[in-house]
């Protein structure tokens, strides 16, 4: 009989011990559950060096410049030779709301230019509708004069199955046929880049000068966040040049060629002179899903993390090993380098100031520009 009691208890305990357990693992999955769901992204790259390998390195293209020396001399130096005249070059753009940055590109760019192609449209890659801004500042390009084409992409509502980067896709194609509409030829140089993506003067016109460089290269850009006080790395790359064949070349911001050309230019991501250029960017480009909550969208958030050189999104770096990735935790350091950028921004420091070090403090709203009618 006390055998059958101290079994009987024994099991009772037993009972009692995984019912505890039960409740003990669907509480933690109650913890668990929203923690993963709200910090997915933190989780993922954090561990992106588990489940991620890193892509192919680039061959760099040994890039050399100095003042003062002539073209033959530049172009001997990289093992090319200089052309008897200078190629035509075309810049295409597809625009969104970057005014200042694309005025610094096209006074950098505009000795050696054939063509500017802005590509513009009233509903952003997530199908939002949005202001022509281009169109409503015009008149801050006239000193391109016919040298700039602008072109129109009316708007589309994104399919259920779809997402921003099939609207950006069909932009880009939009810009191929706008490229043969400006003339671009067999032979020309065309600069495929965001707004935001800068090469510099000097590169460009090594370019249109050369011969004997690869038929396509991309461009290594220094990057920086917020404005040219926050050097993030120099690892931008997806800005390129390519010499034009119709039959095969088409306008894509991806990986072409395995070929990098060294210190090219500046990427300058997120440098807008007003805050609410940051929230309409936030919530209208291709990575529109990293607003994970509405208080990302505060000002004063934004105000401060610009000042700080931290992340609007408030992710880890997309690193592909945790040395990388731990040694690019936290603030974005500091530069007092104002040495070797776009030469338009240090003409004009006071109209420029917050691209500059030491000048975080974005300038107050202006009036907010109305949806044009097309």
């Amino acid at each position: 009989m006390n055998s059958w009691k101290g079994g009987r208890q024994l099991r009772l305990r037993s009972s009692s011990w995984c019912l505890k357990a039960f409740l003990l693992f669907l509480c933690a999955l109650a913890v668990v559950v929203p923690v993963v769901f709200f910090h997915y992204s933190t989780i993922s790259y954090f561990l992106r060096p588990i489940w991620d390998t890193p892509p192919k390195p680039f061959q760099v293209v040994p890039h050399y410049y100095t003042e003062d020396l002539p073209l033959s001399h530049i172009c001997k130096l990289h093992g090319w030779t200089l052309r008897e005249t200078p190629r035509r070059i075309f810049d295409a753009v597809i625009f969104s709301n970057e005014v200042d940055l694309l005025e610094i590109r096209m006074h950098e760019l505009l000795p050696f230019v054939t063509k500017f192609l802005v590509l513009e449209s009233n509903a952003t890659f997530t199908g939002h509708p949005k202001p022509l801004y281009f169109r409503a500042n015009k008149h801050r390009f006239n000193f391109a004069g016919n040298k700039l084409l602008h072109f129109y992409f009316p708007s589309r509502t994104l399919l259920p199955d779809e997402d921003p980067f099939d609207n950006e896709n069909l932009q880009r194609s939009a810009m191929d046929k706008a490229l043969l509409l400006a003339g671009i030829e067999d032979g020309d140089l065309l600069i495929t880049a965001d707004t935001d993506e800068i090469p510099s003067a000097h590169t460009i016109r090594l370019l249109q000068n050369c011969d004997g460089f690869p038929t396509s290269m991309h461009l290594q850009l220094r990057n920086y966040i917020y404005s040219y006080e926050f050097l993030v790395d120099s690892n931008s790359w997806r800005s390129s040049v390519e010499i034009f064949e119709k039959k095969t070349t088409s306008y894509s911001h991806k990986r072409k060629v395995d070929l990098l050309l060294a210190d090219a230019g500046w990427h300058c991501s997120f440098c807008f002179r007003h805050i609410s250029d940051f929230i309409f960017k936030m919530q209208a480009y291709s990575h529109a899903d990293r607003v994970r909550d509405p208080s990302f969208l505060n000002p004063k958030r934004i105000q401060d993390i610009i000042c700080k050189g931290g992340d609007l999104f408030d992710m880890l770096p997309e690193e592909y090993s945790f040395k990388d990735l731990i040694g690019k935790m936290g603030y974005v350091p500091q530069s007092f380098s104002g040495v070797h950028l776009p030469t338009h921004v240090l003409r004009y420091p006071e109209y420029y100031k917050f691209l500059l070090p030491g000048n975080c403090t974005r300038e107050p709203d202006p009036d907010p520009v109305p949806m044009s009618e097309v």
